[in-house]
């Protein structure tokens, strides 16, 4: 098992990230917690998870140990798989999984694409009692960045939205939101959509 990768960010996406290390460029899928805290920086130190298919070896990483945590909790689940739980921790940040957990705030969790009434339930019932033992995953902070609505439209249709659609919610809000960081944008996409 992989632990972490250290090295150069060769490419940096909102969903990716592609870090050099030895001459080798090693593709980790990432949520928008991670893209925020990698922003701006031109090495880089992430936490691994390995998942294993029969058709592809996948890695994910994060830029603190705590957040994968919380990642593993949440595939733990039955029915909850990488992309579900990217997904969760592009919405919310860790600190605002669990504090939706630990609190039964079904509501919360739903406003996750993906994550219906039975899901959410499902979640809280196997985690409750996990997270609320947890006391090391704390909060992210999202800094503000000068993104465009493009790398936005991006991220959420490599996170698998149609572009008509992604298109639509983005143009709506971005004029709502001049000032609204690619974060920020998709944070408010995945609500609508």
């Amino acid at each position: 098992m992989f632990e972490y990768i250290k090295g150069v960010i060769d490419d940096l996406t909102p969903t990716s990230v592609v870090v050099e290390t030895s001459g080798i460029g090693y593709f980790l899928n990432i949520s928008l917690n991670t893209y925020s805290k990698l922003s701006g920086q031109k090495e880089a130190q992430l936490y691994l998870h390995q998942v294993v298919r029969e058709d592809a070896h996948l890695f994910f990483g994060f830029f603190d140990a705590n957040e994968r945590g919380v990642f593993r909790h949440l595939i733990s689940v039955s029915g909850v798989g990488a992309n579900t739980a990217r997904m969760m921790l592009s919405s919310l940040t860790p600190s605002e999984i669990q504090t939706a957990i630990i609190s039964s705030d079904v509501k919360t969790l739903q406003g996750v694409k993906g994550i219906g009434a039975k899901s959410a339930q499902r979640i809280i019932i196997e985690l409750k009692d996990k997270l609320g033992k947890d006391t090391d995953i704390s909060d992210f902070s999202l800094p503000q960045n000068n993104t465009t609505k493009a790398e936005a439209l991006s991220a959420l249709v490599m996170l698998g939205f149609a572009k008509n659609s992604v298109t639509k919610v983005i143009d709506k809000i971005f004029t709502a939101n001049l000032d609204a960081s690619v974060e920020d944008l998709i944070k408010l996409a995945l609500k609508q959509l």
